[in-house]
């Protein structure tokens, strides 16, 4: 039952993560925002996510996984029902910080369990990755729900059903007997992980990554929305969002594909680094594609292989963490997220920043830069 939680809790966080992306097409107009304010509401959410992050490490490992765990979900669908009802831009502030609340104690809870309870706890990166197909589920689902929804039923009632959606894992998780976070934990030394590393390397890398990660999940309908406005300028704007919507399928079903196939691979706990090495070079090349295209019919194909070429990167980075820091790992776990959200904090945002000016296609030429850079520092935590 305890992984059967664990696998709950990423596939609500990837709802939480999808979640502006999915309904960012009705909620700027909405709110009569434009994409620098949208990108402001983003920035709240990985703010809360970045100081949370820390906080909840520590609180998993010395009060256990269950509260954790049910608490996340509760808070997640407080969250979007709130959300669902929203109407001004002051209203919608809140429901940010408490996704990301929902969204970390989702994160703790189920990417600290995984590890220990996935392949006997021999394979840390094959089970992050085969656990974080999960997280690709929820990726994947929120925006085709969202889609079909908004062209059937009202704003509130497309959004609350979300909410409902993310209620069902209560049960299970109340019931499940869960395997204990840390023995014997001392505080100073969850704090003295700050020192390590592996764990300082491995929040580096996972800061730029989320840093791409984050910024596809929000941005990446609007921008399709862009590119397919630009074609069919005449095109029922209903149908256009719809499409816009599924691109961010699309992508998180290749995420899915590459994730379960990376957990096939026995040896990649110890070649980790240098299969993400590799992949962060091509989605450099994904990218600048992203950038240059003019025909609506390759978008869906770069989304498909962008979300390819990320999927092994997180579940990697933070298998190959565990790996090398077993001992409470809730407390690591936390500190590298941190660091993660605090790219995805600073980035989404300055691509809406720039896309005031421009377009958000060349905007997200930003993302080039930082995918070099992760491919040399992962080669530098596969050393440590």
């Amino acid at each position: 039952m305890a992984a059967i939680v664990a696998l709950l809790c990423v596939f609500g966080l990837g709802m939480c993560f999808s979640l502006f992306g999915s309904i960012g097409v009705k909620l700027m107009p909405r709110l009569a925002i434009d994409r620098g304010r949208f990108g402001t509401l983003i920035s709240y959410f990985m703010f809360t996510c970045l100081v949370l992050s820390l906080v909840i490490g520590v609180l998993t490992d010395t009060i256990g996984y269950k509260p954790v765990a049910v608490l996340g979900f509760l808070a997640t669908s407080l969250c979007i029902f709130l959300l669902a009802r929203s109407r001004t831009y002051a209203s919608i502030v809140p429901c940010c910080f408490l996704l990301g609340f929902g969204a970390m104690a989702l994160n703790t809870a189920g990417n600290t369990i995984i590890p220990v309870v996935l392949f006997g706890g021999k394979n840390p990166a094959a089970a992050s990755n085969l656990g974080n197909v999960f997280f690709g589920l929820g990726l994947f689902l929120t925006p085709l729900l969202v889609s079909f929804l908004f062209r059937k039923t009202t704003y509130e009632r497309a959004v609350s059903l979300l909410g409902v959606l993310i209620l069902i894992p209560v049960a299970p998780a109340f019931l499940a007997v869960y395997p204990k976070a840390a023995a014997g934990f001392i505080f100073s030394e969850a704090v003295s992980l700050l020192a390590k590393p592996i764990v300082l390397m491995g929040a580096i890398v996972l800061l730029l990554y989320s840093s791409i990660e984050t910024s596809f999940c929000n941005w990446l309908t609007p921008y399709a929305k862009e590119i397919f406005s630009r074609a069919r300028p005449n095109a029922d704007e209903g149908g256009v969002d719809a499409k816009a919507q599924r691109m961010l399928s699309f992508f998180a079903i290749a995420m899915m594909a590459g994730r379960l196939i990376t957990s096939q691979v026995p040896a990649i706990t110890r070649y980790g680094s240098l299969v993400i090495g590799g992949v962060m070079l091509l989605s450099a090349a994904v990218i600048f594609g992203l950038t240059v295209v003019k025909k609506s019919v390759q978008v869906p194909i770069l989304a498909l292989l962008a979300g390819l070429m990320l999927a092994p990167c997180f579940p990697t980075t933070v298998g190959i963490v565990y790996a090398r820091q077993p001992a409470h790992f809730g407390s690591a776990f936390g500190i590298i997220f941190a660091g993660a959200m605090l790219g995805g904090v600073v980035v989404p945002k300055a691509i809406g920043n720039l896309a005031k000016g421009a377009t958000l296609q060349k905007s997200l030429r930003l993302l080039i830069p930082i995918c070099l850079l992760m491919a040399g520092f992962v080669l530098v935590l596969g050393t440590l």
